[in-house]
């Protein structure tokens, strides 16, 4: 059963980090990574253009080997870029709902892909009575990458409306659920209502597609069971920091684009109504009970955040442990390092990532690059590869 459905004004806050008395030797040096982290140099960036002619690439994901897989979001191709070339993937293109913001979205990469050879991609679809939603779908690739076989609808009905704030973004955790982060439909009460699966983030298991044990409702038996956060607008990444805490990246109206920490079962305080009412806070705190607050913001005006992703790696000094976020407004990368904590210490935007116009995503190679697509349109979209030089 289917379920119902610059202007970059941004402060950089240095913090002192607290004295904490730990006494487990691995988990004091764990914390103390990012301060020693920020006393090394900011390396210089090295952008090389690796895949190019494409038009809305909206995710990008590294296979063991290095071959790389991405998806169209327009277009709605699965493709390959392998030994210097460009392969499309047979994909049913034609079942994708394209509209506006929303078309073949999120990819990931199961991490059992050498021997399963399993991905899951997060798309627009039809429901077959005329309308239309969300869903997020797994597929078995062939040996030679040629063809994508359906292997199963894990979860769908997510809300639609012309296409707008669609989503959709999703990444296998450390604990093996799979996280997926979701628009509201630009529908005023879908952040704030528990049986809609619009503004959320969602987790549920990667093979069955049955909610994840830990979610705050999953022995419920509608939508809510699937409910990780509510109360976003437009949640366009997920990741996860080295420590296995989960965050999120949200834009936000003419203000307040956000990065948040997720807690499960947590309030994020969007709440448009009545209609859809964008002048209200992104973060609410007249709302009945709690709501928790960014761990960082755009303010005004905004920057329209995207994808990203923490990235980890001796070789990045000082940006070692940092999360990269994509902006389509400002057309730069952010990295944002936060403390053990989850506290703001520092925003950086190299002017090395500024020259390529919209950037939709980040996210990391198997050798700890950052991969980093482009959205303009017109067939003039990049995928770049961003090393320290």
């Amino acid at each position: 059963m289917r379920l119902p459905r610059s202007l970059l004004v941004v402060l950089a806050v240095s913090l002192a980090m607290p004295v904490a008395s730990v006494t487990d030797p691995a988990r004091a040096a764990h914390r103390a990574q990012p301060q020693a982290a920020e006393r090394k140099p900011v390396p210089k960036l090295k952008v090389t253009t690796v895949v190019g002619n494409l038009d809305h690439p909206w995710d990008v994901k590294s296979l063991p080997g290095g071959t790389l897989i991405f998806t169209q979001r327009d277009r709605a191709t699965l493709s390959v870029f392998k030994h210097g070339k460009v392969k499309k993937v047979s994909f049913p293109s034609s079942s994708v709902w394209v509209s506006g913001e929303t078309g073949l979205m999120g990819l990931e990469v199961d991490p059992d892909f050498k021997r399963n050879h399993r991905i899951y991609t997060c798309q627009g679809g039809f429901t077959g009575n005329g309308g239309h939603d969300v869903h997020v779908t797994a597929w078995t690739l062939d040996k030679k990458l040629r063809t994508a076989t359906l292997a199963k609808e894990l979860v769908g009905g997510f809300p639609t409306s012309s296409g707008r704030h669609g989503g959709c973004r999703l990444i296998v955790t450390s604990d093996g659920s799979l996280l997926v982060g979701t628009g509201d439909a630009a529908e005023g009460t879908n952040p704030e209502d528990l049986d809609s699966l619009g503004g959320k983030t969602l987790r549920l298991d990667r093979f069955t597609g049955a909610p994840w044990p830990s979610n705050p409702y999953a022995g419920s038996s509608g939508p809510r069971a699937y409910v990780h956060t509510y109360g976003h607008r437009n949640v366009q990444g997920v990741t996860e920091r080295a420590d296995g805490s989960l965050w999120s990246i949200e834009q936000g109206t003419y203000r307040d684009d956000e990065v948040n920490k997720l807690v499960n079962g947590g309030d994020y305080g969007y709440n448009p109504v009545p209609g859809y009412n964008e002048s209200v806070p992104m973060t609410d705190p007249s709302l009945p009970g709690k709501q928790l607050k960014a761990r960082w913001r755009s303010g005004d005006p905004t920057v329209a955040t995207s994808g990203g992703t923490f990235f980890n790696g001796a070789k990045w000094g000082a940006l070692n442990g940092a999360m990269a976020v994509a902006c389509l407004k400002a057309s730069r990368v952010l990295f944002l390092t936060f403390d053990a904590k989850g506290k703001l210490k520092k925003v950086r935007a190299p002017k090395a990532l500024r020259q390529y116009g919209r950037i939709r995503t980040v996210s990391t190679s198997r050798n700890g690059d950052l991969l980093v697509t482009t959205d303009n349109g017109g067939g003039n979209d990049v995928i770049l590869r961003v090393s320290p030089s």
